[in-house]
Parts: C-alpha cells; sequence; structure tokens
C-alpha cells in the first residue's frame, strides 16, 4: 500500500522550522558522500516559456530516501492561466525493495524546501547581529525565503522592492500580518539593498536585479531566482566581491549563470566557488570567516531538498493518520 498526499496534507505536516533542520542534515550527508544525486533532466517548452525537470536523488545514512520529483516552471502561468508558476509531484520509493511508499503534491514542498535552504544558508553565513532583510521579488518563493531567513534570523525591518508596486504593497501587508514583521515596500532597488544586512533575489528575472557595487561588507546575499545558463539575477560585480557558496558547485556550473556568465567574460574562474554549503555545515570548509566578509549562497535546486522533506512528510503522515491509501 502508498500514500497519496495531497497539498493541503502536506501542508498540515511541514513546518517551516522543522524543514530547515531535515535540509541542514541532508545537505551534510551530500557533504559526506552519503547522497546519489544525478543532475537533473531539464526539458524547456520554449513555445510556452515552460520548464519541465526531474530531479532523483537517494540519500543514504539514517535517512535512507529515496524518491523522483517532476516539477514544471512556468513564470507566465498567475497571469495568463491563474496558475501557480511551479506545480510538481513527488514519487517516494522504499529504497530496500523499490516498492512506492508516497505520491505527494510537491508545489507546496517545493516552496518550503527552497525557502529552509536559505534559512540553512543564513545560519552558517550572515552575521549573527543581522537585523534587517532586503527582499526582491514579492511572490510565494519570496515569502518562503523571508519565512525561513526569520526563524534564523532576529530579523525588525524588511524592505520589498518588485517591479510590481501593487505586488509589493500586498506582500509587505501578508508578510508584516503573518510573521508580524515591519516591512515596507521600496520604490527602487537600491532601497532593498542599502543599510540590509541580508538580501535575497526571489525573482524571475533573467538581468541582475541591482548593482553590485551598492553592497557593503559584512552583508550576506541568497539568490535563489535564476536557474539557467543565460539567465542571472546577480551582477558580475556582486559575483566578484563575494564568497560564493553555492548549493552545488557542480550544479552551479552547469545551470547559474549568475557564475557561468562571469567565467565567461574571464571575470572569475571556477575556482570562485570556494565550497559548497554541506562542506560548509559538515566543517569541512569555513563558511563566513570574518564579519566585513560578504557572502553570498547561490542555489539552483537539489533533488536532495525534495527527497529529504518528502521522506520526512511520509513518515509524519503514517504517525497522524494522513493521506488515502492505494495500491498500484
Amino acid at each position: 500500500m502508498a500514500l497519496l498526499l495531497s497539498r493541503s496534507d502536506v501542508q498540515s505536516l511541514l513546518s517551516m522550522g522543522d524543514c530547515i533542520e531535515i535540509i541542514e542534515e541532508a545537505f551534510r550527508c551530500h557533504a559526506l558522500g552519503n547522497v546519489v544525486m544525478p543532475q537533473r533532466t531539464a526539458i524547456r517548452i520554449e513555445k510556452h516559456h515552460g520548464l519541465h525537470l526531474g530531479m532523483p536523488a537517494y540519500i543514504g545514512g539514517e535517512t535512507d530516501a529515496l524518491g523522483l520529483k517532476v516539477v514544471t516552471v512556468y513564470p507566465d502561468n498567475p497571469a495568463r492561466h491563474g496558475l501557480p508558476t511551479t506545480m510538481g509531484l513527488l514519487l517516494l520509493n522504499d529504497p530496500a525493495t523499490g516498492a512506492p511508499l508516497a505520491v505527494m503534491d510537491a508545489g507546496f514542498l517545493t516552496g518550503m524546501r527552497t525557502g529552509a535552504v536559505s534559512g540553512v544558508a543564513t545560519k552558517y553565513l550572515a552575521r549573527t547581529s543581522a537585523t534587517r532583510l532586503g527582499v526582491f521579488g514579492a511572490g510565494v518563493m519570496a515569502y518562503r525565503q523571508v519565512e525561513a531567513v526569520c526563524v534564523v534570523r532576529p530579523i525588525k525591518t524588511i524592505h520589498c522592492f518588485d517591479i510590481d508596486t501593487a505586488r509589493a504593497e500586498n506582500f509587505a501587508s501578508q508578510v508584516s500580518a503573518s510573521l508580524g514583521v515591519e516591512v515596507r515596500p521600496v520604490p527602487s532597488a537600491r532601497d532593498a539593498v542599502e543599510n540590509m544586512d541580508i538580501i535575497v533575489t526571489a525573482t524571475s528575472a533573467a538581468r541582475p536585479v541591482f548593482d553590485g557595487t551598492w553592497l557593503v561588507p559584512g552583508q550576506h546575499i541568497n539568490g535563489i531566482g535564476s536557474h539557467s545558463p543565460a539567465a542571472r539575477e546577480l551582477d558580475t560585480a556582486t559575483i566578484v566581491r563575494a564568497k560564493a557558496i553555492p548549493d552545488s558547485i557542480d550544479a552551479c556550473l552547469v545551470e547559474a549563470g549568475d557564475f557561468l556568465i562571469p567565467i565567461d567574460e574571464g571575470a572569475i574562474t571556477k575556482d570562485h566557488l570556494r565550497a559548497s554549503l554541506g562542506e560548509v555545515i559538515a566543517g569541512l570548509k569555513p563558511g563566513r570567516e570574518s564579519p566585513d566578509e560578504i557572502t553570498l549562497f547561490k542555489s539552483v535546486g537539489l533533488a536532495l531538498q525534495d527527497v529529504s522533506v518528502a521522506s520526512a512528510v511520509y513518515r509524519k503522515a503514517l504517525e497522524a493518520g494522513v493521506g488515502f491509501s492505494f495500491s498500484f
């Protein structure tokens, strides 16, 4: 028998605090060599401006989880079709037998795990005294980013910039009401960078969203919106000035235009990517080494995040009696 878990089922079982702990352990396992994770397959549907991704992973050790996420990213969906930008399903298998354990909605899960990984990166890379957060983007992903950062740092002030001012105003009201933090929609990109301790980019932009010369010593950046070789949210100045810690060096050197474009320009080499997040978590390589460093976490999204979180959701569902049982 397997479990079918809807979006509401997953929502009822998964908190951001729990998700951050799960993701932290998954990345530690990755650095220690306990994860098998092929490069994800990508099909670009140019006619409809869409992206279809297949993301498998096996996580060994105590986690012992095996699964595959199929996810689509269609940036035009909200405006043109009234649908979410990101939708997906996750198939969880028993690693001992290969039998299906669960099929679950992966839309909410994707947002949570994407926020959680930035929460983990912020925990290890941002200054502990950070209280001011600048956010680019005002969608679901941006909300989860803010939620996660607020779990690991005592954020008191948030500046949100979006090219759609009404959307930024709605985002500010929503976040302020739900998280109890002061949120200001700001009129310019510079307002979301200057005087901020942490900066998050969670947009669908293909070109840089701010000028890297605006950065000052001690800031931390989470870049999570772009995940294709020709697109980037962060300009060359930002990449050159920052100590870069990606989710996966190998994945980012295939998919992240934020790094690939400066490499093509000759501004940096591959060695500029100092360590992976997992290596920092596991204590194999250093993260932030001084209060004045500018640190950067760049994420393209990894299957280990989805599978580790899905495994935890499945266990919680069994304990709570949540979901619909079915057989193939």
